[in-house]
């Protein structure tokens, strides 16, 4: 796999070769602890809005550096409570299990949404981890009613899950009603949970269906990723490939292509089918290839650069620092954790390794709030959508979940365990 890799990359890889010593054990640990800590402060100031505003769950920071909240409806209300899942298992903190149930138990009327497609992202970070974590039979069958849910939005004329009910084009001349984002990759996990549980081979086959369309339709030959494919209803056609969050049509959207690894390393550990590890080890190979000295990608990987255009109704024309997104850096560190076990050899050390050093890199005065600040998330610098001139360096809910679920698997691998019991 390794004899195409560009000279960037070998020069990653040699790096991480030349420092083969991986953090104390105690690493994981002492960075868990500390995001306890914090989401412990969060934790009495989302009370009080979720007491004031019914449903009001933790998203970012707003303009004051208080705690900005967003409804149920929204796609990140799952994980607030699946951090504080992931840190109960770390600590056996009782408290923390006990407000882990009430953030969880409140999305339960989420289980028949058929808004958009972040069902997964809404239920399985939450009622998911929920339910690995306590073995609760309801939380199971709420899963199981949330993966009904999501599985009305497949398409089969298409071979996909619909993800926003309308996509606009920046170039303001074009709408489309069946668009599809890389981002949709992230909530087949619990497709494939529910069809386990269930018995039910229709959510697998939607699942694996929709990830064979993704793998045709969204990436370049060198692995890179389109954000949108939008596609004919009727003729389950491509009739374009544009970006929503990204600096251009064609250029790759750092985050994006962080769900794509990730997305697909689980994709690969559900079917054990090799085309899905082959596009996980490309797609991550490509990232790897682009990323700055600390680990930390920009927020499009080719933002700025000649032959890149944002569309004329993009904030992004009028957008020229070099932003760090800390939340792609985070959901890739857990997926490269995960991809590092499905390999061999030098790509395993490396992927670990990677992984390994983007966690050092997030757990440094760089990008770790201190306690008191950052609205009490952990993560700092990270960008929602530049392009929407919304969340622009700035904390971001999924970047700290992703960050914590990756100590957590760091902290399992380390202690010689598999990262899923």
């Amino acid at each position: 796999m390794y004899k195409n890799l560009t000279v960037a990359f070998l020069a990653i890889l040699a790096s991480c070769t030349a420092s083969r010593n991986l953090p104390a054990d105690d690493f994981a640990k002492d960075n868990l602890a500390y995001a306890e800590q914090m989401l412990s402060d969060q934790l009495r100031e989302a009370d009080k809005t979720f007491s004031a505003e019914k449903g009001a769950y933790p998203r970012t920071s707003n303009k004051s550096g208080g705690l900005a909240t967003t409804s149920i409806y929204d796609w990140t209300p799952g994980f607030f409570p699946g951090s504080l899942w992931f840190l109960y298992d770390n600590s056996k903190n009782e408290s923390l299990k006990t407000e882990a149930i009430k953030w969880t138990e409140k999305l339960k009327p989420l289980e028949h949404f058929t808004g958009h497609h972040d069902l997964g992202f809404m239920m399985y970070c939450s009622y998911g981890n929920a339910y690995r974590f306590t073995g609760n039979e309801a939380y199971k069958t709420i899963l199981v009613n949330s993966a009904k849910a999501l599985s009305t939005r497949f398409d089969p004329v298409t071979g996909s899950i619909k993800s926003w009910n309308v996509f606009k084009s920046w170039h303001g001349d074009k709408s489309y009603d069946f668009p599809v984002i890389i981002d949709n990759m992230m909530n087949l996990e619990m497709l494939f949970f529910a069809s386990k549980v269930s018995g039910d081979t229709t959510f697998r086959h939607v699942a694996v269906t929709h990830a064979l369309t993704t793998m045709k339709n969204h990436f370049r030959p060198d692995f890179s990723s389109y954000h949108v494919v939008c596609y004919d209803p009727k003729t389950g056609q491509v009739v374009a490939r544009e970006t929503a969050q990204g600096y251009a049509d064609n250029s790759t959207w750092s985050r994006g292509q962080a769900w794509a690894i990730y997305g697909f390393t689980m994709c690969y550990r559900e079917t054990g089918d090799p085309r899905f590890l082959k596009t996980a080890t490309g797609l991550a190979d490509y990232y790897l290839k682009h990323l700055p000295a600390d680990y930390v990608p920009a927020w499009d990987f080719n933002a700025n650069e000649k032959g890149y255009q944002p569309g004329k109704n993009s904030y992004a024309n009028q957008v020229t620092t070099p932003y760090r997104d800390a939340s792609a850096a985070a959901i890739t560190a857990s997926a490269l954790l995960e991809l590092s076990t499905f390999t061999n050899g030098a790509a395993s050390r490396t992927y670990k390794e990677t992984a390994v050093k983007a966690l050092q890199s997030l757990s440094s005065e760089a990008y770790r709030a201190q306690p008191g600040t950052n609205a009490g998330f952990i993560v700092k610098h990270c960008v929602g959508s530049i392009p929407h001139q919304v969340e622009i360096d700035v904390p971001l809910v999924y970047a700290d979940y992703y960050y914590i679920e990756a100590l957590h698997r760091y902290g399992r691998l380390q202690a010689g365990k598999k990262i899923f019991d």
